[in-house]
C-alpha cells in the first residue's frame, strides 16, 4: 500500500467541454478528501494547451494523476493515450476502455455480441433525423459520446421531430436513435470488478437530465433500487460483466431502465469516469455499504499506481 504522505497527486478538473461544471464539482469533493487524508496535491484546470499540461506534468512530477474531468477529450481515451505516453500514472480506466466506454453505438455492439439486453438503436446523421422521425416514437435522441446526459431529447408519441426543439446540433454530427424504454432508472457501481449495489433515481418532473443530475431536491435518491430481487441480481450481474467486458478500471456506473410492466432490464451505457460531486451516485452507493468516499478516493489512486507498475508499456 502507498504512503499517501509521499504520494503526489496531481488532480485535474475542469476542462473546457460541456461537463466543466460538473467536473469542478466533483475535483472539489476529491480535493477536500486528498487533504483530508494528507495527499500532497496539486490543483489543475486543463485548456487546449497541450504543452502547458505537459510543463504542469513534467513541473510537479506527480506519483499519480487523479483524473477528475468528465465528459469527451478527458473520458474518452484521448487524455489517457496522452499519459500513458507521457509515463505517468493514473486513476480510473485505460485509454482504450475509455475510448470504448465513451462511444455509446460501439459499447452497445460489445455488449449486444455478448448477450447483454441494450435498447434497440441506430446510428444516424443528424441532418437525416432533425426533420423526421428515424423510427416510430417515442424514441431517445442522444449525442453518440457525450456525459451527464447532455443532449438527450425524448421523443414522445405526437411529438414533431427533434429539429423542433434544437436548431443547432453542437455535437458530434452522428446521433443515436434509441428505442424509449419505460420504466425505472436504476444505476449500478462496479468497483475493484465487482458490483457493490444498485441505486434507483426518481426525477419530481421529466426524465433523469443534466438538471436532474445536478440540482438538489430534483430527484429522490431510493438505496436500495426498489426492483425485485430476481432482477436486482440480473443488473448486477450485467454491470459487472459490462465493466470486464470493456476492459474497465477502478469504479464504472452503469445504468438501466428496467421496464416494471415487461420484467425487462435494458442497459443504456457505461460511465467509466462517474461523477464525484455531493450528488453523485457511486459514492452513495458505495457508503450504503461502509465504503466511505475517503476510502474510494484512495482505492482509486492505488488501483492506478498498481497498475502502472504492472504496465510494460510505461
Amino acid at each position: 500500500m502507498h504512503d499517501p504522505k509521499n504520494t503526489h497527486v496531481l488532480l485535474l478538473e475542469g476542462g473546457w467541454n460541456a461537463e466543466k461544471e460538473v467536473s469542478l464539482s466533483s475535483g472539489q469533493s476529491i480535493y477536500e478528501s486528498l487533504i483530508d487524508q494528507g495527499y500532497p496535491t496539486t490543483r489543475y484546470n486543463p485548456t487546449r494547451d497541450i504543452k502547458a499540461l505537459c510543463s504542469i506534468i513534467e513541473t510537479v512530477k506527480p506519483d499519480v494523476i487523479f483524473n477528475g474531468l468528465h465528459g469527451i477529450y478527458f473520458e474518452d481515451g484521448r487524455l489517457q493515450g496522452l499519459l500513458d505516453i507521457l509515463g505517468v500514472p493514473y486513476t480510473h480506466s485505460s485509454a482504450l476502455a475509455s475510448a470504448i466506454g465513451m462511444h455509446k453505438p460501439t459499447t452497445k455492439n460489445v455488449l449486444s455480441d455478448h448477450n447483454v439486453p441494450v435498447p434497440p438503436g441506430k446510428v444516424c446523421l443528424w441532418d437525416e433525423i432533425k426533420n423526421t422521425h428515424p423510427m416510430d416514437p417515442p424514441y431517445v435522441v442522444k449525442p453518440i459520446d457525450e456525459g451527464s446526459s447532455v443532449g438527450v431529447y425524448i421523443i414522445q408519441k405526437g411529438d414533431a421531430p427533434v429539429g423542433s426543439r434544437v436548431q443547432e446540433w453542437p455535437y458530434n454530427k452522428k446521433v443515436l436513435v434509441e428505442k424509449y424504454i419505460p420504466g425505472q432508472e436504476i444505476s449500478v457501481a462496479v468497483m475493484d470488478k465487482k458490483a457493490i449495489g444498485i441505486l434507483e433515481l426518481r426525477p419530481k418532473a421529466g426524465f433523469y437530465d443534466y438538471k436532474a443530475k445536478y440540482t438538489d431536491g430534483m430527484t429522490d435518491h431510493i438505496m436500495p433500487a426498489d426492483i425485485p430481487a430476481t432482477a436486482y441480481k440480473k443488473a448486477m450481474s450485467y454491470a459487472e460483466e459490462a465493466h470486464n467486458l470493456l476492459g474497465c478500471d477502478g469504479v464504472t456506473r452503469s445504468d438501466f431502465r428496467y421496464d416494471t410492466e415487461k420484467d425487462e432490464l435494458y442497459l443504456l451505457e457505461v460511465n467509466t469516469q462517474p461523477g464525484f460531486t455531493k450528488l453523485s451516485i457511486v459514492p452513495e452507493i458505495c457508503a450504503y455499504y461502509g465504503i466511505s468516499f475517503n476510502e474510494i478516493v484512495r482505492w482509486l489512486i492505488q488501483d492506478g499506481l498498481w497498475r502502472a507498475s504492472n504496465d510494460k508499456n510505461l
